[in-house]
């Protein structure tokens, strides 16, 4: 019997991305680097900054077979910057070997980009560096033991603020926008034609900055089973604790709206960082997210 063809099948290409490496069970990284990989191809060159992935791309090689490099956690947007640069140099004396397009990317952590690398990523971002970068948010530094970052939601729990954040999440993409770059996306695993989508997008479009935000559920640091790992990424889009859309060129559009939105706490009470909530809390939490929504009433269409 044929298998019905998924919308994203003809762009998807060989599997850059295997066994081998060590993260954990249960880890949207692997199939965050999948998509990435596969989508892209081999005319591909990663910088890494110190995060849970730089373990298969960095210290196990054979986990990735495209050309990468691991740099300090604040760099990762500098070394994406020097790759480029140094290709097109490279292109411009006529020594890089071949004429087909390379695509350079990044890759970090929410805390390596919007915490101590932010001026790297806010720098590329203001002199149109070309690449795309892809920040892998867990919402807290979970490679070192989970502590905050300026990205973990309001309430949750994390080893350094076990009463809860006080603190909002930080818009790292809408920040990104605001810097005029021709395209900001934000993606999640459990929506495969979405993510691989905006990947096109962001290659195909030529020179110039592509930012893409990837909602990345840690079970380990979020408290909840590995195998819940796509549930739980639905589960933040359909009740709109995260916002699927893109930004080309300053145009703002959804790329996907919840029919209904069910309400966050069917998203919170499956994760144990928000066990410690009181009905108050999941009220206030509920109006935040209703007000968030607002900022999105922009013109929407489905992947």
């Amino acid at each position: 019997m044929n298998k019905k063809k998924r919308k994203y099948d003809e762009v998807i290409r060989k599997d850059h991305f295997h066994s081998g490496h060590l993260l954990c069970p249960g880890c949207p990284g692997a199939i965050a680097l999948r998509y990435i990989t596969m989508t892209l191809g081999k005319n591909t060159m990663v910088s890494s900054g110190a995060t849970c992935l730089n373990l298969p791309i960095s210290f196990y090689p054979r986990a990735i077979d495209i050309p990468s490099i691991f740099i300090s956690m604040p760099s990762t947007a500098a070394g994406m910057t020097g790759i480029s640069l140094a290709l097109k140099v490279l292109k411009r004396k006529g020594r890089l070997g071949f004429s087909e397009k390379i695509t350079v990317f990044g890759i970090a952590g929410d805390g390596g980009a919007g915490d101590i690398g932010f001026a790297a990523l806010s720098g590329a971002a203001e002199r149109n560096d070309d690449g795309i970068f892809f920040c892998f948010d867990n919402e807290a530094y979970m490679m070192t033991g989970a502590q905050r970052s300026s990205l973990t939601p309001k309430y949750a729990w994390t080893a350094s603020t076990v009463k809860g954040k006080s603190q909002g999440k930080k818009d790292l993409p809408l920040i990104l926008a605001d810097h005029g770059i021709p395209y900001v996306a934000t993606v999640s695993v459990a929506y495969p034609d979405d993510f691989v989508r905006k990947i096109v997008r962001a290659r195909d479009m030529g020179e110039g900055f592509k930012y893409i935000h990837m909602m990345c559920p840690c079970p380990t640091g979020w408290k909840f089973p590995e195998s819940k790992t796509v549930e739980i990424s639905r589960l933040a889009v359909e009740t709109g604790s995260w916002i699927l859309y893109e930004i080309v060129d300053g145009h703002k559009e959804l790329t996907y709206r919840p029919k209904t939105r069910k309400p966050v706490r069917q998203y919170v009470e499956k994760q144990g960082r928000f066990s410690h909530l009181s009905e108050e809390d999941l009220a206030n939490l509920q109006k935040e997210i209703d007000r968030e929504w607002k900022k999105y009433e922009f013109s929407s269409h489905t992947a």
